[in-house]
């Protein structure tokens, strides 16, 4: 069993860190942290860093992705806040919406040039197609920069291509997996902002028995230290966490104790 990573979230909209719940964006409000008295990106950005110290940083940009559900290629992405939460020393896992192979390509060539060591997530709920995927396994995009997002509600994958539709997750990650991406994110929307524990976590434990070489990053619903050592023992590599740790209910000193168990 190795160490578990905690990737702190920020939910980006309007310009600034909000607090997800279930999924629901529209009743998305600005975050109300112990940590900071601010929802401005760059200062919830800083303060993580002061108080956790980690590498990397997941950055959920709200209004790409609503404007992708839109039909809205590239919508609205907030690059200022991406900028801003960089310089204050996180590396970013960006989910932006991306709907089709040409836009995987096209962010991933701006976070070449703009943020180096930037990673971009493929969500399940904005792809258009699957097909999407084996066509960039033929393109020159880094793959390994690559993280695909199984989005799930109720456990039910959230998908927009018809021929994928009522598969189960394993099925979509075995196709996933063929195409070559080795990093998934497990994510329910209905867990996120829960406080009431990570559903998927049978289904993180499932799919590290049937793709051991796959990176699993659990995301949704942690409430403390107990869950994050049940999802390291259901064989997750990393969780995404923001509420525990605006709240305390998350420390320093508890993210310490992973790396050492």
């Amino acid at each position: 069993m190795g160490d578990m990573r905690v990737i702190p979230v920020i939910d980006l909209l309007g310009g600034q860190v909000v607090r997800g719940v279930g999924g629901r964006r529209d009743e998305y409000r600005p975050i109300v942290s112990s940590l900071v008295a601010s929802s401005e990106p760059a200062a919830v950005a800083v303060a993580l860093q002061e108080w956790f110290g980690l590498p990397r940083i997941y950055v959920a940009d709200l209004d790409a992705i609503t404007g992708s559900l839109r039909g809205v290629p590239g919508g609205a992405r907030d690059l200022k806040s991406w900028q801003a939460i960089g310089a204050a020393g996180w590396a970013l896992t960006i989910d932006a919406g991306l709907r089709t192979a040409e836009e995987v390509v096209s962010l991933s060539e701006l976070l070449r040039r703009d943020f180096s060591d930037a990673e971009f997530v493929i969500g399940l709920e904005s792809l258009r197609s699957l097909a999407d995927l084996a066509e960039l396994k033929r393109s020159e995009v880094d793959l390994e920069r690559a993280v695909f997002s199984l989005d799930l509600r109720a456990g039910v994958p959230l998908t927009q291509d018809a021929e994928w539709r009522g598969a189960s997750a394993i099925d979509l990650m075995s196709e996933v997996h063929r195409c070559g991406i080795r990093r998934a994110i497990v994510l329910d929307l209905g867990d996120v902002g829960s406080g009431q524990g990570t559903s998927t976590l049978p289904l993180v434990r499932q799919l590290h028995e049937q793709f051991p070489d796959l990176e699993i990053i659990a995301g949704g619903g942690v409430r403390g230290l107990e869950d994050l050592r049940q999802l390291q023992t259901a064989g997750a590599a990393a969780a995404l966490v923001a509420s525990a740790l605006h709240d305390g209910r998350l420390t320093p000193a508890d993210l310490r104790s992973l790396s050492s168990s």
